[in-house]
């Protein structure tokens, strides 16, 4: 019912900005959280950031605090995460992933539906 699919992933600078995309699907608002994840390898997956479709609180790492956005554009059924001020340790494989059975947390197990993901390498 839910299709994902992460955008907005290149290469950057330290101290640079990307800005990441994830969606369409007409099914979000039914959605009890989305939120983005990243994974370096041979690290876990990392919730940054999550927030309720429609309109919510927004949770964000610590790591990324003061530096990343996420924001929903309903209109378009579309979620982005704002990355500001980006370091080379903020490089990972992006996902974003949607929960349709429990409030928003930063858990990957509290997820059941992934994008592919999108690839954010920041160099020094």
């Amino acid at each position: 019912q839910v299709r994902l699919a992460e955008s907005g992933g290149g290469s950057v600078q330290a101290g640079g900005s990307l800005k990441l995309s994830c969606g369409p699907s007409r099914w979000i608002n039914w959605l009890s959280c989305i939120g983005w994840f990243r994974q370096a390898p041979g690290k876990e997956r990392a919730g940054i950031a999550c927030t309720k479709p429609g309109g919510g609180a927004t949770y964000y790492a610590d790591s990324v605090k003061g530096r990343f956005n996420m924001s929903q554009d309903s209109a378009k059924n579309i979620v982005h995460l704002q990355m500001d001020s980006l370091k080379p340790e903020d490089t990972a494989m992006y996902y974003c992933a949607a929960a349709d059975r429990t409030a928003c947390t930063l858990l990957a197990k509290d997820f059941n539906y992934w994008g592919q993901g999108t690839q954010v390498t920041v160099s020094s």
